[in-house]
């Protein structure tokens, strides 16, 4: 699980509304483009998949690096590149949940759970035409572990705190030892890319591994093991991905992917800009593959037409959540209140999420009250602490904090006299900054005097990670629905653990008893066990709630009539995650 940028949200009133003086020029210039591309070709079957031509994608944020391994890589604008251009032993497959050979052909599992010895595929070899060995998966662990690297994917690929050990008898065949039975087993090896030992095996050794491969490294200098390699890069533009001429994938006809000759992927900035691109065709898809609930008529009716294609996978498993600073010089600012469960169960208890769902959301959202929302239906549990709207309820706690109107003015006051205040950082142009504006007037009414600050997604991201916030509403990217591979987030020592991360020891009571749940659990032999386990820390989390959950979307995906061979899926990549098998119709 990583910090994200990329979750689906929508807005009441849409900014094109409040902009409709530039609505005409804009779609002139999109209109010209749409037009102007060139049309694909080299057909492989009368009905089948057309291999060549490009698809157009928008993308809402810029990487800050090329390296997913890199401290400052938790960001969706770095995944989308890294699942472009690099590949990993054994990829989750985002529709069915199940691991599948990728760079490993194949598998086999010990007994005791603890033994993986992977087959490597044969003749494969990375973009620069290169081949590819154990060699360079025993680098990327190297990498990937070093501590000079600080990889913000480490704590993810650990096993009751511990690194795999791994080892490469030849040059196809590597064996992952477990430092205790893990219950996903090989599917934990889906977020680590294999890169290349001969680019960067001096830079490991230099102690610069972890700010190798930046925005300003020629392409040239990058190579993969993906579908697409880095061909441009236009700060503020657009990135061109080109086909990889040595993939090693083929088709069941024996044709060669990836289909498409490129994918462009432009920066756009808001939603509301990217959905006027989308209606006219000059984005084929959104790498976020999200739709505002106000936009969805007019998608509906495009669709009717047979301009676009829309798909609805579900209620969204990546909700967003308003996170409470909770490290330790947090604690030390003045504000006790904002450290107390009951304030952060009140604040809970004073929002309407219903409101918000039928107002913002249109309808298109469900009230939630924990991270796991009910799209993850394996494990998703009922049982945890639900927090109804209900004002007196948040008073109560509140004046149980001390915390009242002392002065009559309709604020809730401290012991001291001081307002009782925090701040909210956000996205800008976004549905997380709407919600914040709600969240700030529902808060209001119980008496909480509430801070707005919208900032672009690689401001919000130097604030929390400077320790610079008190409150931070934005999404995560769950890269899996078994929570044992989204362990950075539920552990105390994770890199995701977002209110209080990497913690040498539990802070506290309650994220050690999370942190012995979902070491269990993760390796637990059954899933009624796995289950039951996970529901015991989803209503420690509840009862505490470092962070919390408003809504959870329902997931609306468009995309133009000419992106054939889509897989629409919950998790994301919602679209590109099977970017090798897209083509473009004409």
């Amino acid at each position: 699980m990583g910090i994200g940028d990329r979750s689906s949200n929508w807005p009441v009133s849409s900014r094109v509304v409040r902009h409709l003086r530039h609505a005409t020029a804009i779609f002139a210039t999109i209109l010209a483009a749409a037009c102007s591309r060139p049309a694909p070709s080299e057909q492989t079957a009368s009905t089948g998949p057309i291999r060549g031509g490009s698809l157009t994608a928008s993308l809402r944020s810029e990487p800050n690096t090329f390296n997913r391994f890199a401290p400052n890589a938790a960001q969706a604008a770095v995944d989308a590149v890294f699942r472009l251009t690099q590949a990993t032993l054994v990829r989750i497959n985002r529709a069915t949940g199940e691991p599948e050979p990728w760079l490993a052909e194949k598998w086999i599992t010990s007994p005791d759970q603890r033994t993986i010895t992977l087959t490597l595929r044969d003749g494969v070899v990375f973009s620069d035409g290169v081949p590819f060995t154990s060699a360079d998966v025993l680098f990327s662990f190297n990498a990937l572990y070093d501590p000079s690297v600080e990889s913000v994917l480490a704590s993810a690929v650990m096993v009751q705190h511990k690194p795999l050990q791994v080892s490469a008898p030849d040059a196809r065949t590597v064996v992952i030892t477990l430092p205790a039975p893990f219950a996903p087993g090989a599917a934990l090896l889906d977020n680590v890319p294999i890169y290349p030992k001969h680019l960067l095996e001096a830079a490991l050794k230099a102690k610069t591994f972890g700010s190798a491969w930046g925005t300003t490294t020629p392409p040239s200098q990058i190579a993969g093991l993906g579908p697409f390699v880095i061909s441009d890069y236009v700060p503020g533009q657009h990135m061109t991905f080109t086909r990889n001429p040595h993939y090693w994938r083929k088709d069941a006809a024996g044709t060669q992917l990836p289909y498409l000759d490129s994918i462009v992927m432009e920066f756009v900035k808001g939603q509301d800009a990217e959905m006027l691109r989308v209606q006219a065709g000059s984005v084929d898809v959104m790498t976020q593959a999200d739709v505002q609930p106000q936009d969805i008529a007019a998608l509906r009716r495009l669709r009717d037409q047979g301009s676009i294609q829309l798909a609805e996978p579900g209620i969204s498993v990546d909700p967003n959540m308003l996170w409470f600073n909770l490290t330790p010089a947090a604690a030390k600012k003045g504000k006790p209140y904002l450290q107390r469960a009951e304030f952060r169960q009140a604040i809970s208890y004073a929002l309407n999420r219903e409101a918000i769902a039928s107002t913002l959301y249109l309808g298109a959202a469900s009230p939630v009250y924990g991270p796991v929302s009910p799209g993850n239906k394996t494990w998703y549990s009922d049982a945890a602490p639900k927090y109804p709207y209900d004002p007196a309820r948040a008073k109560a706690l509140l004046a149980g904090l001390g915390l009242t109107d002392r002065n009559g003015d309709g604020m809730l006051e401290d012991a001291t006299g001081q307002p009782v205040r925090f701040s909210i950082l956000t996205q800008g142009n976004h549905i997380r900054g709407r919600t914040a504006t709600v969240i700030q007037s529902q808060l209001r009414s119980a008496g909480i005097a509430v801070d707005v600050v919208e900032l672009d997604p690689p401001s919000l991201f130097a604030r929390f990670g400077a320790g610079d916030y008190e409150t931070i509403y934005f999404g995560f990217q769950t890269s899996a629905l078994d929570p044992a591979l989204n362990l950075d987030f539920w552990l105390s020592s994770g890199d995701n653990h977002v209110w209080n991360p990497i913690q040498a020891t539990p802070a506290t009571p309650w994220e050690r008893s999370i942190d012995d749940l979902m070491q269990r659990q993760a390796a637990a032999p059954t899933l009624a066990e796995r289950q039951r386990l996970f529901a015991e820390a989803q209503r420690i989390f509840g009862e505490n709630l470092p962070a919390i959950c408003v809504v959870a979307p329902k997931v609306t995906i468009a995309m133009s009539r000419r992106v054939g061979g889509a897989v629409p899926v919950l998790l994301d990549p919602k679209i590109l995650w099977t970017a090798d098998t897209l083509y473009a119709r004409p």
